[in-house]
C-alpha cells in the first residue's frame, strides 16, 4: 500500500504517463489485469484544459473503473496552473500531478516540463499557490535536474514539500540525457533522503518484475512508476505486486493470453473513440503487442492500415497462419525465433540486451541532441 496525502492506494505501482498512449483505453486495459495502485493521464496544457478545447478535454476523459486517477498538468502561468488544478479536481480526479520532467522544447521554452528545475523560487510560488487551492493531493513530476552539473531535484523535492506537495515521482536523468543512457539510482536516492515525511517514487527503465525490486532496494523509494515498461508487459503491474509478495517470478504471458488482451484493449479504443478513429489510434497500439510475439512482420504491416474491427479479426487469423511456420511441434516458438528476454535490471545491466533495443516501435522518443528538439 502507498499513502499520498490523503488518498491510500492498494499498491505502490503506478502507470507513469506518456503522451500520445495512457489514454483511457490504456489505462483500463492495464487497471483489469490488477496491480495497479494509481494511474496519470498524459500531460495535459493547463490554458488548453480552462479554454475546454477538444483535445485537452479528451485526454482527462475517464469513467467510474478508471480510479483513483490523477491528472497531469503542464503550464508555467501560476494562475492558470491554479485555476486548471481547480477544474481537476471539480472533475472527479483523486489527484493532481505537476509535471517538471518533459525534455521537449516546445514545453520547455514556455517555462513548462524540465524547465521547472531550473528557477526553483519562481516552480516553488506556483506549487503553493496549487496546493492551497484544492483539497486533492498534488504531486510533482520531476527529473534529476537540467544537466550534470545542475542536480537540483533533493533541493526542490525538499522545498516543495515544505509547501505541501504530497508525493514526488522522479525519472532517473536529466533533461539534458532526455531518453538517453542509464537511469541514475543514486540520485533518485539522493531525493530520498531529502524529503522527510512525503513519499517518492522511482521512475526510468523498469520492464520487468526484477528491475522494479531493485529500483525500490537501491533507491529506499516508495513506489515504482512504469512508462515504457508497461507497453511491453500491459501484465507487469500484476506480475511485479506477485513478485515483491512473494519472491515468484511468473513468466510472461502466452500467445493467446497476449492476444485475448490485444483484442480487449482494440474493443475499448473502439468503445471509448469509435470504430474509425479507435483502430486509426489502435494501429500503434498493436505493435506493442506484436514486439513480443516472436516473427510478426507480416501482422505489422497490415496491422498499420486497420481501419475496422472486422478488418482486425481477418488480419489476425490470416498471421496465425502465416506465424505457424516457426512453431514448434508442441504449438511453441522454435528457440531461435523467441524474442530476447527484457532487462531484468534497471537500465538492462546483465540481461544481454540494451534497453534501447526494446524499445516499443512508434513510441516517439527524440533522437539527437537535447539542443534539436
Amino acid at each position: 500500500m502507498l499513502r499520498i496525502g490523503s488518498l491510500t492506494l492498494e499498491s505502490n505501482l503506478c502507470l507513469a504517463p506518456l503522451a500520445g498512449y495512457t489514454n483511457l483505453p490504456m489505462r483500463l486495459t492495464v487497471r483489469e489485469l490488477g496491480g495497479l495502485g494509481l494511474a496519470t493521464t498524459d500531460l495535459v496544457n493547463a490554458r488548453s484544459l480552462l479554454e475546454g478545447h477538444r483535445k485537452a478535454l479528451e485526454l482527462v476523459r475517464t469513467c467510474p473503473e478508471d480510479q483513483p486517477l490523477a491528472v497531469q498538468l503542464f503550464g508555467s502561468v501560476p494562475e492558470e496552473m491554479r485555476d486548471a488544478a481547480q477544474l481537476v479536481e471539480s472533475l472527479g480526479a483523486a489527484a493532481v500531478d505537476i509535471n517538471m520532467g518533459c525534455p521537449v522544447r516546445k514545453v520547455c521554452r514556455v517555462g513548462g516540463g524540465s524547465a521547472m528545475l531550473t528557477d526553483l523560487e519562481r516552480t516553488t510560488r506556483l506549487v503553493a499557490g496549487m496546493v492551497n487551492a484544492v483539497r486533492i493531493p498534488v504531486t510533482v513530476k520531476m527529473r534529476l535536474g537540467w544537466d550534470e552539473q545542475n542536480l537540483t531535484a533533493p533541493e526542490l523535492a525538499r522545498a516543495l514539500e515544505d509547501v505541501g506537495v504530497a508525493a514526488v515521482f522522479v525519472h532517473g536523468r536529466t533533461r539534458e540525457q532526455g531518453f538517453r543512457g542509464h537511469v541514475n539510482l543514486a540520485g533518485i536516492r539522493a531525493v530520498v533522503e531529502a524529503v522527510r515525511r512525503i513519499p517518492v517514487i522511482g521512475n526510468g527503465d523498469v520492464t520487468t518484475p526484477p528491475a522494479a525490486r531493485q529500483m525500490l532496494e537501491e533507491t529506499g523509494c516508495a513506489g515504482v512508476s512504469i512508462g515504457r515498461g508497461a507497453f511491453y508487459d500491459p501484465w507487469i503491474f500484476a506480475r511485479t505486486r506477485h513478485y515483491l509478495d512473494t519472491g515468484e517470478l511468473r513468466p510472461e504471458p502466452d500467445f493467446e493470453e497476449r492476444v485475448r488482451v490485444m483484442r480487449r484493449h482494440l474493443d475499448l479504443m473502439i468503445r471509448v473513440f469509435g470504430e474509425e478513429h479507435g483502430c486509426r489510434q489502435f494501429r500503434k497500439v498493436a505493435v506493442w503487442y506484436a514486439r513480443r510475439f516472436g516473427p510478426a512482420a507480416e501482422f505489422k504491416r497490415r496491422v498499420a492500415t486497420l481501419s475496422s474491427r472486422a478488418e482486425f479479426e481477418e488480419i489476425l487469423a490470416d498471421y496465425r497462419r502465416w506465424r505457424a511456420q516457426f512453431l514448434d511441434a508442441h504449438g511453441q516458438l522454435r528457440a531461435r525465433y523467441r524474442p530476447p528476454p527484457l532487462p531484468t535490471s534497471v537500465g538492462g545491466a546483465g540481461s544481454g540486451t540494451e534497453a534501447a533495443d526494446l524499445e516499443p516501435a512508434n513510441i516517439p522518443v527524440p533522437r539527437g541532441p537535447v539542443e534539436w528538439w
